[in-house]
């Protein structure tokens, strides 16, 4: 007896030792010695993250257990702010790793993520299905016209108590159990449903080894697809691939239709080969788990769960206004339609206008009407150009500044580091750009968040944010030259980086981007306006070579050509915005069994035209299957109505305008989530928004009308 007891206190000590040397040496555990306290990527290992997440997870088990425990009458203090305060280390090691997935994944990452999923849905139901803890938030809760709160406090509280309800915390034993089921397999569904979207947009290359075949091809795309060929080991050949920066001038520009069609056709169907890395049954299990979860709680649909938290409310009046937009853009794309049908009979091909052909012929006919090639402007859009710009626009602003710092340690060697301050030099946040293409990054762009901001006894705690992208890499000679729509990316990304660097909150959950979906897009969209300013192109728009200011001609082909294509833009995107809210609006039993006949008619319903697919179809539509937009892809066009609203008041009163900037920045940027979103928006513009600016924008004002 004496000895067995002997060896149990050894094991116990060995343990204890050995967990104390692995928190000695996991750099999660201590505090970041690192300028403004980044997180010191050159320290983390992937050995690091489950034992930070283990022991995160105990941490904030033994605060809850604090919370819930004491004797003292639920308050503000010692139930709302305690729990709003609890999970510092899992919320470090979260936004370290989740960051590490979507930009700089690898094989080993994604076996961590589908491992510790399960354990991180089952911590937050352990919180928001807590009893007792609900019982404590109820009781402020239910006492809140009592207690003299700010807005911003009052705003905490009434998200705390819905972020319960809206949980299950209300619920029966039972459904709390079948709850907690959803939950944990929705989380490993979406998790791999965006694995699966990699994977694949990794796995296609078209590769060309006959130079006719580039036919058509601008010398830079082609410079940038012989680099590609080379790093792959296929020395005199061409690689394209799924990468928009690759695609899409591709599809542009090569004279080839049949490898048009290929590489096209091979962007439709992703996710779609009946194969491990296939997502049918995968979405169809994510919207009847999403169905049932809203049923659960009380609601008829996903959608109607997701959307009483945004500014649209129900989604009747999403509905309602995707459909006003689409009866606006019908009849511009039919026209696009038919102009380039009429171009490709001219040229005597004797074919039908495919999907594939659609931006080749717009890009001839924009050539024919405007004498614009999109190929002419990129070399007055280097990347370093307009990022300079950018910091050139939020000086004149906002009066910020932009210290690139080789002293902050960064994630990916291609990631670069900035300290931006105000004008006086005070510090205002650190923000990391990572701009180009690789296997271990998710498509897209975005902006994301190391570390939120927040206030802690009168201190501004200050924010740690993130712009990724996809760009066109250099090429040759020359450096990164962006296409316009690239520009525009730039742009708008940054834009969600102010609304994350500017925020002056008490509470991280309520800072910077913590704002409805059909909200957050106002701060980046607005941002868009500036790119193609003349007065704004003026000052930043170079020739990469020469240093020569885009000429005026230019600026004036631009201008004149805003309006080209955009019934074709528009409608791919209402279409995707539609098939969104038709699979959220599902009941449980509705779930799709055969995806692709629902996705058909779904666009079928609404009369979109066979060149024109959805902007994203099912099986790769990442926005609401696994990026966080589901019943809330609409929101892109319905914050546009606002930026297009609000960037009216810089073209009444100047581009530059201080005073304006300074309200949207107090009034908006500033104020994160501490109120109603529309309040924010009124206290900037005097007025709610005005659909028109946006129909007029996009050329649809007469056809709405």
């Amino acid at each position: 007896m004496q000895k067995s007891l002997g060896k149990s206190i050894l094991i116990g000590l060995f343990s204890t030792c050995f967990a104390t040397n692995i928190m000695a040496q996991n750099p999660f555990f201590d505090t970041y010695k690192t300028p403004f306290g980044v997180p010191p990527f050159h320290l983390i290992k992937n050995e690091h993250f489950e034992p930070a997440f283990v022991e995160g997870i105990k941490q904030q088990t033994a605060e809850i257990a604090a919370i819930t425990n004491q004797k003292a009458a639920p308050t503000f203090a010692n139930t709302i702010l305690a729990l709003e305060n609890s999970g510092d280390l899992l919320d470090r090691v979260g936004g370290v790793f989740f960051n590490y997935n979507s930009a700089n994944t690898s094989d080993a990452l994604q076996k961590i993520a589908q491992t510790l999923s399960p354990q991180l849905s089952k911590h937050r139901d352990d919180i928001q299905l807590n009893a007792e803890l609900f019982k404590r938030v109820k009781a402020v809760y239910d006492q809140r016209n009592q207690l003299k709160l700010t807005t911003e406090q009052l705003t905490l509280l009434e998200k705390t108590y819905k972020g319960f309800v809206r949980s299950g915390a209300a619920l029966p034993a039972d459904k709390q159990a079948r709850l907690r089921k959803i939950n944990e397999e929705s989380s490993l569904l979406t998790l791999k449903f965006g694995q699966n979207i990699l994977t694949e947009t990794n796995g296609y290359k078209l590769v060309i080894d006959k130079k006719e075949d580039l036919s058509g091809l601008p010398s830079s795309l082609v410079a940038a697809a012989a680099e590609d060929a080379k790093k792959r080991k296929l020395e005199g050949k061409w690689v394209f691939t799924l990468q928009n920066p690759s695609i899409m001038p591709f599809l542009q520009y090569a004279d080839n239709r049949a490898l048009r069609e290929q590489i096209f056709k091979a962007y439709l169907e992703r996710c779609n080969h009946n194969d491990a890395s296939d997502n049918k049954a995968i979405m169809s299990k994510i919207v009847a788990l999403r169905a049932e979860k809203a049923a659960l709680l009380g609601y008829e649909n996903h959608a109607a769960y997701v959307l009483e938290e945004s500014m649209s409310k129900t989604p009747a009046k999403v509905s309602d206004f995707l459909n006003q937009l689409w009866t606006a853009t019908v009849p511009v794309t039919q026209q696009e339609a038919s102009e380039l049908q009429t171009l490709m009979d001219k040229e005597g091909k004797n074919e039908k206008l495919e999907s594939w052909d659609w931006r080749y012929y717009a890009e001839k006919l924009r050539k024919q009407k405007y004498d614009l090639d999109e190929e002419e402007l990129r070399p007055y859009f280097p990347l370093e150009g307009v990022r300079q710009g950018i910091f050139t626009l939020c000086k004149k602003l906002y009066g910020l500044t932009f210290e690139r710092r080789t002293d902050i340690p960064v994630y990916h060697e291609e990631a670069e580091a900035f300290e931006v301050k105000e004008a006086n030099g005070q510090h205002v946040g650190v923000i990391y750009m990572d701009f180009h293409p690789r296997a271990s990054k998710r498509g897209g762009a975005w902006m994301t968040s190391y570390r939120k901001q927040e206030t802690e006894n009168g201190k501004r705690s200050a924010p740690v944010v993130s712009i990724v992208c996809n760009f066109s890499r250099p090429a040759g000679d020359a450096p990164a030259l962006l296409s316009l729509d690239e520009t525009r990316t730039f742009f708008h990304e940054f834009g969600h980086a102010l609304h994350g660097l500017l925020s002056n909150v008490t509470y991280g959950s309520l800072s910077g981007t913590s704002v409805p979906r059909d909200f957050v897009e106002l701060p980046s969209q607005i941002m868009e306006n500036w790119a193609t300013e003349p007065e704004m192109l003026k000052l930043y728009a170079k020739h990469y070579k020469t240093g020569a200011v885009i000429p005026d001609v230019l600026i004036d082909k631009m201008e004149k050509s805003s309006l080209f294509n955009q019934g074709f833009l528009t409608s791919e995107y209402l279409a995707a915005s539609l098939l969104d809210m038709s699979y959220h609006t599902l009941k449980a039993d509705q779930a799709p069994t055969d995806v692709l006949a629902f996705e058909k008619a779904a666009m079928d319903k609404i009369g979109l035209i066979s060149q024109i697919p959805p902007r994203y179809r099912t099986t790769y539509f990442q926005h609401i299957f696994a990026g966080g937009y589901s019943a809330g892809y609409y929101s892109y066009i319905w914050s546009a109505v606002l930026d297009a609203d609000a960037f009216e008041v810089f073209k009444q009163k100047g581009l530059f305008d201080q005073k304006s900037a300074q309200s949207f920045r107090k009034n908006v940027l500033e104020r994160g989530g501490t109120d109603e979103p529309m309040k924010l928006y009124r206290n900037f513009r005097g007025a709610e928004p005005d659909i028109k600016p946006l129909l007029r924008r996009r050329g649809l004002l007469r056809e709405a009308n």
